[in-house]
């Protein structure tokens, strides 16, 4: 499909508390070297490169991005780049932060922070996005049984006016309504993606539309291989569809994750600005209900 002509208005718009975005918006993990992991699934990209990147991506009409403190290299930090390329923020820009694991400088993983170091977090993020307040924070639980001492935290952060809008990441059903009994959840940031729907099978994602809660899914285009690349290898059935569209299997994958909600949104992240202009193109991309019914097929 032709991915020049098409803006991420195409995808249409979900609200995030009071503020409205498109559904489909930019995940700044990438320009940093795949930050998750340090620096050992590739290098940063030129930080002019980077920059460009994300202007490209607002003017596109991307007003939604997904970052993190911990999202750096030795090079480069995902907030230090926003903050270059795009302050002073457009008045519809969203950005979302999260907050709970943590890296020292170095790049190594911290223990998960207690609640009363979430301040010191989010501070963090206020610093390098050279923000007075942060649009969304997502609590990240890292095998935590309980998030109601962490999230009662960052509701008081809430309170003092550090953060505008709560959400969760990595979490079940049981957190989400231990988390809405202290505050409101606007998002829900999970893995999800054609080979990976524990939303379906526990509920997760019924139950976000249900409560007008955004579900916002993670690795959504790179299947089993998480952080590496989405340009790797594709299931039949995803090639089959693409085919069918002139399109191509990460647009496929893109589509198919918008196709299962209207509350659902797509982070997708890329250092490539072909790729950039190909994820914001597939949401304009109309599955049919032959196509949904082809990749709910079992993988063969």
């Amino acid at each position: 499909m032709e991915s020049a002509t098409v803006g991420a208005a195409a995808a249409g718009t979900w609200t995030l508390g009071d503020r409205e975005v498109r559904r489909l918006g930019f995940g700044a993990m990438r320009l940093t070297g795949n930050g998750m992991r340090g620096n050992s699934d590739g290098a940063p990209i030129d930080r002019a490169r980077a920059v460009g990147l994300l202007r490209s991506a607002v003017e596109h009409g991307v007003n939604h991005i997904d970052t993190a403190a911990f999202y750096f290299s030795p090079l480069r930090s995902a907030n230090e780049l926003i903050n270059s390329a795009l302050a002073p923020y457009p008045d519809e820009l969203v950005i979302v932060t999260k907050v709970g694991p943590g890296r020292d400088p170095s790049g190594e993983w911290l223990t998960m922070a207690r609640p009363d170091q979430l301040r010191g977090q989010v501070e963090e993020n206020l610093r390098q996005l050279g923000r007075d307040h942060l649009d969304v924070v997502n609590l990240r639980r890292n095998q935590m049984d309980s998030i109601a001492e962490h999230f009662g935290a960052l509701a008081e952060l809430r309170e003092a006016g550090l953060i505008r809008q709560l959400g969760l990441s990595n979490v079940g059903p049981e957190h989400l309504a231990e988390a809405r009994a202290i505050a409101p959840v606007v998002c829900v940031q999970n893995r999800y993606g054609l080979e990976h729907r524990t939303a379906d099978a526990n509920g997760l994602l019924d139950a976000c539309r249900e409560q007008g809660i955004a579900f916002v899914p993670f690795f959504a285009i790179a299947g089993d291989r998480r952080e590496a690349a989405a340009d790797g290898g594709h299931d039949e059935r995803v090639i089959q569809v693409a085919r069918a569209h002139g399109a191509t299997p990460t647009q496929v994958r893109l589509a198919w994750t918008l196709h299962r909600g209207p509350h659902v949104l797509a982070i997708p992240g890329t250092s490539d600005p072909g790729h950039l202009r190909e994820n914001i193109a597939a949401g304009g991309l109309e599955l049919s209900a032959a196509d949904l019914d082809r990749l709910a097929a079992p993988q063969r």
